[in-house]
């Protein structure tokens, strides 16, 4: 199979369940660098791929689904609970966004969509510095949602503690 084949196969084998490059690399015979790159080729083409503590996982609106926006503030221990809110009402984080002063908008993919995505992420995450201490701890969120009571849900959990970004 050549690399062109090769890249069109991963996009099918890619959902919104996560597959670990070394899985990828066993299934088509190559070494994981090969999938990393192959992954950064298919991304820079346009596709959303998103890397996850689990594996790569794409990344559409669900059928029938909504992909939505929250703004959030809080300080760098409250991360976690933040996070594990959106989860529990149902919604996937997919990224975090900051504005930058001097790099513009910052993108930082997460692709949570469980508790235990979560836990990992933070474990991973331990010791070190949110991407949104960077501005003050305002930042956004991308959500993937089932439903726009899901999104809803998600917003009203957020607000109920004190980090969702309102007017």
């Amino acid at each position: 199979m050549d690399a062109a084949a090769r890249r069109r196969a991963l996009l099918e084998e890619l959902s919104d369940v996560p597959v670990p490059a070394t899985a990828l690399a066993a299934r088509f015979g190559v070494s994981r660098q090969v999938i990393v790159g192959d992954i950064a080729l298919l991304r820079a083409g346009g596709e959303s791929i998103f890397a996850t503590p689990r594996g790569y996982v794409t990344v559409r609106a669900p059928e029938n689904g909504i992909l939505r926006t929250v703004a959030c503030r809080h300080g760098a221990g409250d991360m976690e609970e933040e996070l594990l809110l959106m989860v529990a009402a149902g919604a996937g984080v997919l990224d975090v966004i900051v504005e930058h002063p001097v790099y513009g908008q910052l993108t930082g993919e997460l692709g949570l969509f469980s508790r235990r995505d979560v836990m990992d992420f933070v474990r991973r995450a331990d010791g070190m510095r949110p991407l949104s201490q960077l501005t003050g701890g305002i930042h956004l969120h991308t959500l993937r949602c089932p439903d726009e009571e899901t999104f809803l849900r998600a917003q009203e959990a957020l607000r109920a503690h004190g980090y969702l970004l309102e007017d």
